[in-house]
């Protein structure tokens, strides 16, 4: 099977994940600098969850740059993905209504940390199918950058119990890590 139905019915997802995140959002009743004062909290949320969802779509378009056909298993590794990142309005609300807490804080990273996962057993099943030597493969390398991600997610965890503020520090260099574009997969298209 193409890639073209996944990845329209990826992109299709990820844009009703991002509407459902916005419909959440409160507008604020009062007219006045406090009034928006008070929905900080959980606008500042939504900032950081449309930076992650944007990243994952940014990634994911590449990673499909490099799948000329997809599998059963391809299907389903996607499909995981996608659960993780739908919980993401949930978690988003939660924390934004529960701004600083620790329990909402910390499911809220375990919300960032299970795409990680899924996104890798993604790549997984792709280079499966495509094999070491395939343009993915070559691209990722020993996926330093993932790595690293899905430590920070697990300390951002575990910080919350400590320090909520600490976590959303972790989660948010998380972000601005990915927001360095990764030119990985670009590079290596161009070479083939």
């Amino acid at each position: 099977m193409g890639k073209d139905r996944l990845a329209a019915f990826s992109d299709g997802v990820i844009a009703i994940i991002i509407t459902i995140m916005v419909l959440e959002l409160k507008v604020p009743s009062r007219a006045d600098w406090t009034a928006l004062a008070e929905i900080a909290p959980a606008l500042v949320s939504y900032i950081l969850s449309f930076i992650y969802l944007a990243i994952y779509w940014n990634n994911h378009h590449h990673l499909l740059h490099t799948v000329a056909r997809v599998d059963g298993l391809i299907l389903w590794a996607n499909s995981h993905l996608l659960f993780w990142l739908s919980l993401v309005p949930a978690a988003t609300a939660w924390m934004g209504g529960n701004f600083l807490a620790p329990v909402p804080t910390a499911v809220y990273g375990v919300v960032l940390l299970m795409p990680a996962i899924a996104y890798y057993l993604l790549q997984r099943a792709i280079i499966r199918r495509q094999g070491t030597q395939s343009v993915l493969a070559k691209a990722l390398g020993a996926d330093i950058k993932g790595r690293i991600s899905i430590v920070l997610y697990a300390a951002g965890i575990l910080a919350a119990l400590i320090s909520p503020l600490i976590s959303i520090a972790i989660y948010v260099l998380v972000a601005v890590i990915w927001l360095v574009p990764d030119r990985r997969i670009e590079n290596m298209l161009r070479e083939n």
